[in-house]
């Protein structure tokens, strides 16, 4: 059933939006001389632990009052979604907003991408506990209102009245609909969040949620804030006159929302201004604030290499006036507050929410040139800690790779075994820790070509060759090398069609590899020797027995493919000399291969010595 609306009733509601494009004080996205910052990120409907940082970070007392003066407070994004307590988390920084602006401070709380998704009705990770909470501003007369258009488009003929009301109220229990209803456009929670930025940017810090992806160069701070949001807004109205006409239903998620409006058929009465909110939301979905490429759910800036990213990274944060960024959505491998790129990127996802991500909140302070932490446990971290190099997921974050180094050295090492690909594979233990590490024999005299590799990729900071070390295994001197435990190779993950989801896109991640294989003369990549952790499809390469030649140029299959170096890659290489090459590789890689690999680094480079 589709109602017809009033023409009116539709003019009036899309005159009303030209009014809500931008709140009142856009444009205040860029703040100085601020005497204190504090930040954190991704409570994710962890209330208590939220309280405790702040009390701990001395933003609030113990009745919950701002006593934080000046400071500025930044909530990176994600209140909402996974715990139970999303709303008095939003209800205590409504409140401290007003009590921050008495005391001369301020309250930023930016968007997440969970924020988002609550406003566009993506209710995939709403708690039940979140409904529940909504539950009694929700009558009867509401779910019955939502109840008959539902059940009208259920194809299931078999259920019987009282199995098609138990199937609604088990997909949609008390509360869902005034939940939705208090985060629309004019709702409580809605009409609030959609007040709020992307991004800000305060002492020449920026703070966002995901990241600071490439886009941010393009659009800027105005362009973020401006565009991006102004798209949310539209989406909504056009949105909301939709459920009204009943289009589109509060029941429906988010990504359902074209699969429906591609079946739309307009009649001959139905309002032009309806079959236009069609065609808007239908462009509207594909916005860049719901794309992996957008501020709210970019990861490269914590999952790419500094040979990756650091060169977007340094464009995008030029185009906002900041020297460092704060980010938040992606949880820290250690749960930690951590640092990258000598600390312009400060990571703030601690996992708050215990029980779902194990971890606890940690609030960043910065005071001038002070940056520490205030934990929600005492004692447990001073100031952010350098993000560990972790090429393949390893089972947990205490292993670090000298730890890993250790154990592959010194470890027992069990029985070979060889896979279908010809892969020598080993357990390597210390009694209360095993990996599994492949053997590879030794190339040639004083040629360890695997851990040449990794030693090489510690230098430049390529993070994509597992730790290495020689070792002897039953009687054959070669080498061990770290294989983490939930693995792929590039043919089976290519065949399966996955990794789409890769934290740092594979397309970044090949013409990384393409540019060491380069550097290192690597004519043996196959296939075979492209690894895959699949916990974040982090690329692993593996099996450089026919690498280091003494050639000049490229290999022959890279002829075609531009391996053409970025700053971050020839400032790296430009740092490489012969004496560090001889230090950090002479017992691994002889003199000839070094030789040759200076030569090529130095082409590479623009550099000459």
């Amino acid at each position: 059933m589709i109602r017809i609306l009033s023409i009116h009733t539709v003019i009036r509601s899309l005159w009303l939006s030209l009014f809500l494009v931008l709140p009142a004080w856009a444009g205040q996205w860029q703040y100085d001389g601020v005497d204190r910052i504090v930040a954190m990120a991704d409570i994710h409907g962890a209330y208590g632990a939220m309280v405790t940082t702040l009390e701990n970070a001395e933003v609030i007392d113990a009745d919950g009052r701002w006593i934080a003066g000046t400071t500025h407070l930044v909530i990176c994004g994600d209140i909402l979604d996974r715990g139970p307590d999303s709303r008095p988390a939003m209800d205590l920084l409504m409140r401290l907003e007003t009590e921050a602006e008495a005391a001369g401070g301020r309250v930023h709380v930016l968007l997440g991408n969970h924020e988002i998704m609550n406003l566009v009705g993506d209710m995939r990770y709403v708690a039940a506990e979140e409904y529940a909470a909504f539950a009694d501003e929700e009558t009867s007369e509401e779910r019955e209102r939502w109840f008959a258009p539902w059940s009208g488009r259920q194809e299931n003929g078999e259920l019987d009245a009282d199995a098609l009301r138990a199937r609604f109220d088990d997909r949609f229990p008390a509360g869902f609909f005034a939940h939705r209803k208090a985060f629309a456009s004019d709702g409580y929670y809605g009409k609030w969040l959609l007040q709020k930025p992307v991004l800000v940017v305060i002492n020449g810090t920026a703070f966002v949620h995901g990241g600071v992806s490439p886009l941010i160069a393009e659009l800027g701070l105005d362009g973020v804030n401006g565009k991006l949001m102004n798209e949310v807004r539209a989406y909504l109205r056009y949105y909301e006159s939709l459920a009204e006409a009943e289009v589109l239903l509060p029941t429906d998620n988010f990504y359902n929302h074209t699969r429906i409006l591609e079946g739309f058929v307009a009649m001959p009465t139905t309002a032009s201004e309806i079959t236009k909110a069609v065609d808007k939301v239908r462009v509207l979905s594909e916005s860049d604030i719901h794309l992996d490429t957008g501020p709210l759910w970019y990861r490269g800036n914590v999952a790419c290499s500094r040979l990756v990213e650091e060169d977007r990274l340094v464009a995008s944060l030029e185009a906002i006036g900041a020297h460092r960024v704060v980010v938040g959505h992606t949880p820290t491998p250690t749960r930690q507050v951590l640092q990258r790129f000598d600390g312009r990127i400060i990571e703030v996802d601690t996992g708050m929410l215990a029980g779902y991500y194990n971890g606890r909140g940690h609030a960043l302070v910065i005071e001038g040139d002070s940056v520490r932490v205030a934990p929600e446990i005492d004692g447990s971290q001073a100031e952010p800690l350098p993000h560990p190099r972790r090429v393949g997921a390893r089972g947990g974050a205490a292993l670090s790779v000298d730890a890993l180094e250790e154990l592959l050295a010194t470890g027992t090492v069990g029985p070979v075994r060889e896979d279908e690909a010809g892969r020598q594979i080993v357990s390597v233990s210390n009694g209360e820790r095993s990996v599994d590490a492949l053997f590879a024999k030794r190339a040639g005299r004083d040629f360890y070509p695997d851990v040449a590799a990794y030693r090489l990729d510690r230098l430049i900071e390529l993070d994509m060759v597992p730790v290495a070390v020689v070792r002897e295994v039953d009687g054959d001197d070669g080498s061990l090398q770290f294989l983490p435990a939930r693995w792929m190779d590039e043919q089976s993950r290519s065949a399966a069609g996955r990794g789409a989801s890769a934290t740092c896109p594979l397309n970044d991640q090949w013409p990384a590899m393409y540019l060491f294989d380069s550097v290192i003369y690597n004519e043996g990549r196959s296939l075979a020797r492209m690894l895959y952790s699949t916990d974040n499809w982090q690329l692993v390469l593996v099996g450089h027995d026919n690498a280091f030649a003494s050639k000049r140029g490229k290999p022959r299959h890279l002829q075609q493919v531009s391996t053409d170096p970025n700053a971050a890659w020839r400032a790296a290489l430009a740092a490489l000399d012969e004496a560090q090459l001889e230090a950090e590789l002479g017992d691994v890689l002889d003199k000839r291969r070094r030789r040759m690999l200076l030569n090529r680094i130095e082409a590479m480079s623009g550099g000459g010595r």
